[in-house]
């Protein structure tokens, strides 16, 4: 499952990210509605997490535009406003669900599969594939033409986003940030360096480049 967090609180972002993704689900984190609604155009998500207070573009607004492009994404409001007109402002603009803050981390866990299943989300199949090559979302392996890849966790961290995001061109500071957060201070270069291994990899011996560069923009992995 994969969700999107959007909070500007860092370190609660970041807390909620790590919770989630000990759960087994994928997630991208944001903290401000601008970049909500890029990640949301160019990303697929079984729900998202919605601060109100965001800087720039408030949460409302946010949510509207999502419903707006006809979205039907489960969305749940984080608030720490507790008057019930902010509710039902949230709940009128197309908010699924909504929490108020101090919460507790199980509650919110418990919200979202509420949200996941009631719209009727379920993986029915833990693996990602594209052409030749699978990935085993349980086992946390590669697979390619029948020959298991030997994978570090860093390189199977970024081969499954990019296979979440099949055929969507990401770039390297959104790769850089699902991986690391922002919080990261490491070399400009560091997600060139992990695609040319994961290249060495997924494609070196093949006819078939599954991992392509665009140019000026950052990576993709699709079907040739």
């Amino acid at each position: 499952m994969k969700l999107l967090i959007v909070e500007d609180e860092k370190r609660l972002c970041q807390t909620i990210a790590k919770y989630f993704k000990e759960q087994g689900y994928t997630i991208d984190t944001c903290y401000d509605g601008s970049d909500a609604l890029d990640y949301i155009d160019g990303t697929e998500y079984d729900a998202i997490v919605l601060d109100i207070m965001l800087p720039g573009l408030d949460g409302i607004s946010v949510l509207r535009r999502i419903r707006a492009k006809k979205l039907t994404t489960p969305v749940l409001l984080l608030t720490a406003k507790t008057a019930i007109e902010d509710k039902v402002d949230g709940l009128d603009s197309g908010a699924d669900d909504y929490l108020t803050k101090p919460f507790s981390l199980e509650e919110l866990s418990a919200r979202i599969r509420v949200l996941i299943r009631r719209h009727g989300v379920e993986r029915v199949d833990n693996t990602l594939t594209v052409g030749p090559l699978t990935l085993d979302l349980d086992k946390k392996s590669a697979v390619r033409d029948g020959k298991e890849i030997s994978l570090t966790a860093k390189e199977y961290s970024i081969l499954e986003y990019l296979m979440h995001n099949k055929g969507i061109v990401l770039s390297r500071d959104k790769i850089q940030h699902h991986i690391w957060n922002y919080d990261y201070e490491g070399g400009s270069n560091i997600i060139d360096v992990y695609i040319r291994t994961l290249r060495n990899k997924v494609d070196a011996g093949f006819d078939q480049k599954l991992i392509q560069t665009v140019r000026g923009i950052g990576y993709v992995i699709k079907e040739v």
